[in-house]
Protein backbone atom coordinates (compact mmCIF):
# COMPACT_ATOMS: atom_id res chain seq x y z
CA UNK A 1 0.00 0.00 0.00
CA UNK A 2 1.40 3.39 -1.01
CA UNK A 3 1.12 5.83 1.90
CA UNK A 4 1.16 9.59 2.12
CA UNK A 5 1.25 11.25 5.52
CA UNK A 6 1.55 14.71 7.08
CA UNK A 7 1.38 16.19 10.55
CA UNK A 8 1.17 19.53 12.34
CA UNK A 9 1.14 20.70 15.94
CA UNK A 10 0.68 24.29 17.11
CA UNK A 11 0.43 26.07 20.44
CA UNK A 12 -2.70 27.89 19.30
CA UNK A 13 -3.57 30.70 21.66
CA UNK A 14 -1.49 29.26 24.50
CA UNK A 15 2.09 30.05 25.50
CA UNK A 16 3.13 26.40 25.42
CA UNK A 17 2.17 23.32 23.43
CA UNK A 18 1.39 20.22 25.48
CA UNK A 19 0.41 18.18 22.42
CA UNK A 20 2.73 15.76 20.65
CA UNK A 21 2.46 13.56 17.59
CA UNK A 22 4.59 11.02 15.80
CA UNK A 23 4.74 8.52 12.98
CA UNK A 24 6.92 5.69 11.79
CA UNK A 25 6.68 3.86 8.49
CA UNK A 26 7.39 0.16 8.42
CA UNK A 27 8.06 -2.16 5.55
CA UNK A 28 5.59 -3.19 2.84
CA UNK A 29 3.11 -0.37 3.42
CA UNK A 30 2.78 -0.61 7.18
CA UNK A 31 2.99 2.27 9.60
CA UNK A 32 2.21 3.72 13.01
CA UNK A 33 0.73 7.17 13.74
CA UNK A 34 -0.33 8.80 16.99
CA UNK A 35 -1.49 12.01 18.64
CA UNK A 36 -1.26 12.78 22.36
CA UNK A 37 -2.68 15.76 24.28
CA UNK A 38 -0.96 16.22 27.62
CA UNK A 39 -2.73 17.05 30.90
CA UNK A 40 -1.52 18.04 34.32
CA UNK A 41 0.16 21.43 34.13
CA UNK A 42 2.81 22.78 31.78
CA UNK A 43 5.72 20.46 32.61
CA UNK A 44 3.53 17.45 33.29
CA UNK A 45 1.41 17.72 30.18
CA UNK A 46 4.36 18.15 27.85
CA UNK A 47 6.22 15.27 29.46
CA UNK A 48 3.26 12.89 29.43
CA UNK A 49 2.44 13.44 25.74
CA UNK A 50 6.11 13.23 24.75
CA UNK A 51 6.57 9.99 26.71
CA UNK A 52 3.51 8.51 25.05
CA UNK A 53 4.84 9.24 21.57
CA UNK A 54 8.38 8.07 22.31
CA UNK A 55 7.22 4.85 23.98
CA UNK A 56 4.92 3.82 21.15
CA UNK A 57 7.41 4.61 18.39
CA UNK A 58 10.15 2.72 20.19
CA UNK A 59 7.89 -0.33 20.44
CA UNK A 60 6.97 -0.07 16.78
CA UNK A 61 10.61 0.14 15.67
CA UNK A 62 11.40 -2.96 17.72
CA UNK A 63 8.42 -5.01 16.54
CA UNK A 64 5.89 -3.55 14.09
CA UNK A 65 3.88 -6.77 14.00
CA UNK A 66 3.53 -6.80 17.79
CA UNK A 67 2.05 -3.29 17.85
CA UNK A 68 -0.47 -4.18 15.14
CA UNK A 69 -1.49 -7.47 16.75
CA UNK A 70 -1.36 -6.43 20.44
CA UNK A 71 -2.43 -2.81 20.54
CA UNK A 72 -3.75 -3.00 24.11
CA UNK A 73 -0.30 -4.06 25.33
CA UNK A 74 1.14 -0.99 23.64
CA UNK A 75 -1.18 1.28 25.63
CA UNK A 76 -0.19 -0.49 28.85
CA UNK A 77 3.48 0.14 28.12
CA UNK A 78 2.72 3.85 27.81
CA UNK A 79 0.72 3.77 31.05
CA UNK A 80 3.61 2.13 32.88
CA UNK A 81 6.16 4.62 31.55
CA UNK A 82 4.09 7.67 32.54
CA UNK A 83 3.17 6.38 36.01
CA UNK A 84 6.81 5.48 36.68
CA UNK A 85 8.16 8.89 35.71
CA UNK A 86 5.38 10.73 37.55
CA UNK A 87 6.37 8.92 40.74
CA UNK A 88 9.96 10.14 40.41
CA UNK A 89 9.23 13.88 40.31
CA UNK A 90 6.98 16.11 42.38
CA UNK A 91 6.55 18.46 39.40
CA UNK A 92 5.22 15.62 37.27
CA UNK A 93 2.86 14.12 39.85
CA UNK A 94 -0.56 13.56 38.36
CA UNK A 95 0.52 14.05 34.75
CA UNK A 96 -1.68 12.34 32.18
CA UNK A 97 -2.32 12.38 28.46
CA UNK A 98 -4.87 11.44 25.87
CA UNK A 99 -3.64 9.06 23.20
CA UNK A 100 -5.03 7.98 19.85
CA UNK A 101 -3.00 5.41 17.93
CA UNK A 102 -3.31 3.94 14.44
CA UNK A 103 -1.22 1.02 13.19
CA UNK A 104 -1.36 -0.75 9.84
CA UNK A 105 0.26 -3.54 7.94
CA UNK A 106 0.04 -3.91 4.18
CA UNK A 107 -3.63 -4.92 4.25
CA UNK A 108 -5.42 -3.85 7.42
CA UNK A 109 -5.65 -1.17 10.09
CA UNK A 110 -6.17 -1.22 13.84
CA UNK A 111 -6.58 1.69 16.22
CA UNK A 112 -7.29 2.54 19.81
CA UNK A 113 -7.64 5.57 22.03
CA UNK A 114 -7.91 6.92 25.55
CA UNK A 115 -9.42 10.35 26.21
CA UNK A 116 -10.84 12.78 23.67
CA UNK A 117 -8.21 12.81 20.94
CA UNK A 118 -10.01 11.31 17.96
CA UNK A 119 -9.52 9.16 14.88
CA UNK A 120 -11.71 9.58 11.81
CA UNK A 121 -11.56 6.98 9.02
CA UNK A 122 -12.72 8.08 5.58
CA UNK A 123 -13.85 5.90 2.70
CA UNK A 124 -15.13 7.25 -0.63
CA UNK A 125 -14.68 10.72 0.84
CA UNK A 126 -17.07 10.14 3.76
CA UNK A 127 -16.49 9.30 7.42
CA UNK A 128 -16.82 5.55 7.86
CA UNK A 129 -15.65 5.33 11.49
CA UNK A 130 -15.17 7.85 14.29
CA UNK A 131 -13.89 7.19 17.80
CA UNK A 132 -16.04 8.10 20.80
CA UNK A 133 -14.54 10.37 23.44
CA UNK A 134 -13.96 9.28 27.00
CA UNK A 135 -15.58 12.39 28.43
CA UNK A 136 -18.57 13.60 30.42
CA UNK A 137 -20.34 15.11 27.37
CA UNK A 138 -19.89 11.85 25.45
CA UNK A 139 -21.53 10.00 28.33
CA UNK A 140 -24.43 12.46 28.22
CA UNK A 141 -24.75 11.95 24.46
CA UNK A 142 -24.68 8.16 24.85
CA UNK A 143 -27.46 8.46 27.45
CA UNK A 144 -29.55 10.56 25.08
CA UNK A 145 -29.41 13.67 27.29
CA UNK A 146 -27.65 15.80 24.68
CA UNK A 147 -27.14 15.47 20.94
CA UNK A 148 -23.73 14.23 19.73
CA UNK A 149 -23.23 17.60 18.03
CA UNK A 150 -23.57 19.29 21.43
CA UNK A 151 -20.35 17.67 22.68
CA UNK A 152 -18.49 20.36 20.75
CA UNK A 153 -18.41 23.43 22.99
CA UNK A 154 -20.15 21.77 25.95
CA UNK A 155 -19.31 23.34 29.32
CA UNK A 156 -17.86 20.00 30.47
CA UNK A 157 -16.06 19.17 27.21
CA UNK A 158 -12.69 19.05 28.98
CA UNK A 159 -13.86 16.68 31.73
CA UNK A 160 -12.34 13.35 30.74
CA UNK A 161 -13.38 10.01 32.18
CA UNK A 162 -10.18 8.23 31.08
CA UNK A 163 -6.59 9.31 30.47
CA UNK A 164 -3.25 7.53 30.20
CA UNK A 165 -1.42 7.96 33.49
CA UNK A 166 -4.56 7.90 35.63
CA UNK A 167 -4.63 5.78 38.76
CA UNK A 168 -6.26 2.40 38.52
CA UNK A 169 -6.89 0.24 35.48
CA UNK A 170 -6.30 1.71 32.04
CA UNK A 171 -9.15 0.86 29.68
CA UNK A 172 -8.35 1.91 26.11
CA UNK A 173 -11.03 1.50 23.50
CA UNK A 174 -9.61 -0.76 20.77
CA UNK A 175 -11.17 -1.42 17.38
CA UNK A 176 -12.84 -4.85 17.84
CA UNK A 177 -11.50 -6.32 14.58
CA UNK A 178 -8.92 -5.10 12.05
CA UNK A 179 -10.32 -3.05 9.18
CA UNK A 180 -9.27 -4.11 5.66
CA UNK A 181 -7.77 -1.07 3.93
CA UNK A 182 -9.05 0.00 0.54
CA UNK A 183 -7.26 2.22 -1.95
CA UNK A 184 -8.00 5.90 -1.33
CA UNK A 185 -9.03 5.38 2.28
CA UNK A 186 -7.82 8.16 4.59
CA UNK A 187 -7.38 8.67 8.32
CA UNK A 188 -7.28 11.80 10.46
CA UNK A 189 -5.95 11.67 14.02
CA UNK A 190 -6.42 14.89 15.99
CA UNK A 191 -6.55 16.50 19.41
CA UNK A 192 -9.68 18.32 20.59
CA UNK A 193 -8.08 21.59 19.53
CA UNK A 194 -8.87 20.52 15.97
CA UNK A 195 -12.32 18.94 16.14
CA UNK A 196 -13.65 21.68 18.42
CA UNK A 197 -13.38 24.11 15.51
CA UNK A 198 -13.77 21.88 12.45
CA UNK A 199 -17.03 20.07 11.76
CA UNK A 200 -17.09 16.57 10.31
CA UNK A 201 -18.71 17.64 7.03
CA UNK A 202 -15.91 20.20 6.64
CA UNK A 203 -13.30 17.49 7.13
CA UNK A 204 -14.94 15.63 4.25
CA UNK A 205 -15.15 18.76 2.09
CA UNK A 206 -11.50 19.60 2.65
CA UNK A 207 -10.44 16.02 1.95
CA UNK A 208 -12.27 16.13 -1.39
CA UNK A 209 -10.63 19.44 -2.32
CA UNK A 210 -7.10 18.66 -1.14
CA UNK A 211 -4.31 17.59 -3.45
CA UNK A 212 -2.18 15.98 -0.75
CA UNK A 213 -2.23 15.00 2.90
CA UNK A 214 -0.36 18.20 3.79
CA UNK A 215 -2.84 20.28 1.78
CA UNK A 216 -5.71 18.63 3.69
CA UNK A 217 -4.18 19.68 7.01
CA UNK A 218 -3.53 23.20 5.71
CA UNK A 219 -7.20 23.55 4.85
CA UNK A 220 -8.27 22.29 8.27
CA UNK A 221 -5.86 24.67 9.97
CA UNK A 222 -7.26 27.64 8.08
CA UNK A 223 -10.69 26.84 9.50
CA UNK A 224 -9.28 26.72 13.04
CA UNK A 225 -7.53 30.06 12.65
CA UNK A 226 -10.67 31.66 11.22
CA UNK A 227 -12.78 30.60 14.23
CA UNK A 228 -10.57 30.36 17.29
CA UNK A 229 -10.10 33.42 19.49
CA UNK A 230 -8.44 34.25 22.79
CA UNK A 231 -6.31 31.65 24.61
CA UNK A 232 -7.60 28.80 22.48
CA UNK A 233 -6.23 25.30 22.82
CA UNK A 234 -3.17 23.67 21.27
CA UNK A 235 -4.11 21.81 18.11
CA UNK A 236 -2.47 18.78 16.55
CA UNK A 237 -3.38 16.57 13.60
CA UNK A 238 -1.93 13.73 11.56
CA UNK A 239 -3.31 12.81 8.14
CA UNK A 240 -2.75 9.49 6.38
CA UNK A 241 -3.76 8.72 2.79
CA UNK A 242 -3.75 5.18 1.45
CA UNK A 243 -3.09 5.73 -2.22
CA UNK A 244 -3.23 2.10 -3.37
CA UNK A 245 -0.77 -0.63 -4.23
CA UNK A 246 2.69 0.43 -5.29
CA UNK A 247 3.44 -0.02 -8.99
CA UNK A 248 5.93 -2.80 -9.62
Amino acid sequence: MRLETAGLSRAGGRKTNQDNYGSELGGQGGGCWLVADGLGGHAGGETASRLAVETVLRQYRQSPDAVVSRLADCFQEVQTAIVRQAAESYELAGMRTTLVLLATDAEQAVWGHVGDSRLYWFRDGKILHQTKDHSVPQMLADAGKIKPADIRGHEDQNRLTRAVGQSGELRPTILPAPLPIQANDAALLCSDGVWTYVWEREMEEDLAAAGSAADWLDRLERRILARATGPYDNYTAVAVWFRGVEDK
